[in-house]
Formats: structure tokens, C-alpha cells, sequence
């Protein structure tokens, strides 16, 4: 049974989530229609500038994406804080990059004087834009329902696109984070569609690779990278990006040569901090989605997962314990 949006997200137990559209039709998404061979691979852009255009509006962030032919994976965090530090006017413009809003969010911003009684159903009005700024099911809804009408119209024809609804899956520490983040970096690898990560077409780790071999800043779009643990760093990725960029490709090689691998765990930094040997590793990158449901981390973490999302159970806790011991 379909569990509800608010038993899989808990903001309280973790901010990172990895979500999974599916296409519904035969036609891929951007694939290849098998029947008549029309290609739909432009579809590729349109989500990722899409997913990326979005980013800049939501006080959501994306750590790693990847668009399939017939599915899209993203990893994204939620910046409840910033939201909530947003004014009324940065709630609107943001608000209406998308959305037309009110009449009374409209006049509001052509600098109209509201009444005192307009400015109560204005402030109820603002208050629930703000919620749906950093807002996952809206977030998802605004990048499926903007690429489902252009295909359509491209298609000549109406009906459902995707699957009814997104799934879901909290990311409860460190370990479940970097782990789903390699897992969808590398869905091009193991769908054998890329050789290589930086030859891997509309993903994160590709345009992350880009960014570190002409010795750019981390890309603006993606959540950055901010090297170890300290006091005040700034937010992002407890970790280095050039040693993340090395543990995926390494982890590439290993899955495109089709067979178990080895990683030296002596040369990978962010292993030995997550406390995971090379086997656990793999199995992490390549079966992520077989092996965890709603939510994925250490074993008190999904029990606190459980309880607080009024769960009686949920699938994965042996792997958990197996998988993601917490360091």
C-alpha cells in the first residue's frame, strides 16, 4: 500500500532525500522508442536545465542527479533555515518565477497598499508559499509537470506522463548520503549507457568533473563539496570533492568491468572516514534502491526514522545493520 508523503519525510531526522520519477509510457522518457526508433534524447536537456533552474528557486539544494531514459534520479537537501529567514518580497519573486500567486500577491508586488484586512489573507497567503518553497512534493511536481506538458505538446496528445506519484527515500547520515549519491552518479555506468562518470551525459558527477578539470570553482547549481569536519564551515558535502570524484570513477571502473572489483581502501579517504570496506561499497553503489525503501542510514537512525514518521516497520534494517554501521 502507497504510504503518505508525510510518513517518508521527516525533516526532523534528516534533510537529504532521493527521489525517483518514472516514465509511464512506452516512448521512453528520453530514450529511444524501440517500435519506431524516434529518438527522444533532447528530453535529457529539458530536465536537467529544468532540475537545475529549480535549485535556484527552492530553498532546496541538489547534491547529485541523473536522468535516465525512462526515470530521473535527484538527491536533494532541504534548507528549512533559509526559508524561513526569506521576507515577504524574496517569498513572492521567488514564488512567482513559477507560479502566477493571488490577486492580492500581485497587487502586493506592483506596490498596491493593502487593507488591514486584505494583509491577513496576504500573510496566510505568503506564509503557505514559504512552505512550499522548500516543499519536496512541490519541488517534484514543478520539475514533472513542466517536463509531462512539453512532451505532450511535442507528442501531440494528453495523459499521464510519469508514474502517479515520486519515490521517496530519507537519507539518515553520512554514509546513506554518499552512498546514494555514487549510486545515482553511477546509473549511466550500470545501465551501460557511459563507460566513464565524466563521459556519463546529464548527470552531476559529470558536470562536477568538468568543473575540477579546468580548475573551476565547484559548480553554482550543485551542492558544493567542503573538504572535512570544522567548526563554522560553511554548508555542504563533509568531504573532499577531488576524493569523491576518485572513489566514483574508481568505483566506475569496478562496475563497468563486470565483475566484484577491488577498491584500496588505503587509497580512499572517504571509505576510511565512513568506516566501510570496499565490498560494503559496492554493494552500496550498485543495489541501493533493492535494499532500502523509505529511508536508509545506521540502525538507530532508522529506528528514530520509525518512529517519529509513525512507521510499525520498515524494510531495510537488516541492511542497515550490515551496510551502514554508524562510525
Amino acid at each position: 500500500m502507497p504510504q503518505s508523503r508525510k510518513s517518508q519525510i521527516s525533516l526532523i531526522d534528516t534533510p537529504y532525500y532521493h527521489c525517483v520519477s518514472r516514465c509511464v509510457r512506452q516512448s521512453y522518457l528520453c530514450g529511444t522508442n524501440q517500435l519506431t526508433g524516434q529518438s527522444y534524447e533532447h528530453r535529457q536537456g529539458w530536465v536537467e536545465e529544468r532540475l537545475l533552474f529549480l535549485s535556484t528557486v527552492f530553498s532546496v539544494d541538489i547534491c547529485a542527479y541523473a536522468v535516465m531514459n525512462n526515470h530521473t534520479h535527484v538527491v536533494l537537501y532541504v534548507d528549512k533555515s533559509m526559508a524561513d529567514n526569506w521576507d515577504a518580497d524574496e517569498v513572492l519573486r521567488r514564488y512567482h518565477k513559477l507560479h502566477r500567486g493571488t490577486l492580492l500577491t500581485q497587487k502586493f508586488v506592483n506596490g498596491d497598499t493593502l487593507s488591514q484586512a486584505e494583509l491577513i489573507t496576504f500573510d496566510e497567503t505568503v506564509q503557505t508559499y514559504r512552505k512550499r518553497l522548500y516543499d519536496i512534493s512541490w519541488f517534484m511536481r514543478d520539475l514533472n509537470e513542466y517536463i509531462a506538458r512539453q512532451a505532450n505538446k511535442e507528442d501531440g496528445c494528453t495523459g499521464r506522463f510519469w508514474e502517479g506519484r515520486f519515490k521517496s527515500q530519507a537519507l539518515l547520515d553520512e554514509s546513506a548520503v554518499l552512498a546514494c549519491m555514487a549510486y545515482v552518479d553511477l546509473n549511466p555506468i550500470r545501465a551501460k549507457m557511459a563507460k566513464t562518470p565524466e563521459t556519463s551525459k546529464h548527470t552531476s558527477i559529470k558536470k562536477r568533473i568538468h568543473a575540477v578539470k579546468n580548475q573551476q570553482s565547484q559548480p553554482s547549481v550543485l551542492m558544493p563539496f567542503v573538504g572535512n569536519h570544522r567548526e563554522n564551515r560553511p554548508t555542504g558535502i563533509a568531504y573532499s570533492l577531488k576524493d569523491y570524484c576518485e572513489l566514483i570513477d574508481t568505483t566506475g571502473r569496478c562496475i563497468r568491468d563486470d565483475k566484484a572489483g577491488h577498491i584500496d581502501n588505503t587509497h580512499s579517504p572517504i571509505l576510511q572516514r565512513l568506516r566501510l570496506d570496499s565490498a560494503q561499497w559496492l554493494t552500496l553503489t550498485t543495489e541501493f534502491e533493492k535494499h532500502f525503501c523509505y529511508a536508509a542510514g545506521a540502525e538507530q537512525m532508522m529506528n528514530a526514522f520509525k518512529r517519529h514518521t509513525h512507521h510499525q516497520r520498515i524494510r531495510g534494517m537488516t541492511k542497515a545493520k550490515a551496510l551502514l554501521k554508524r562510525a
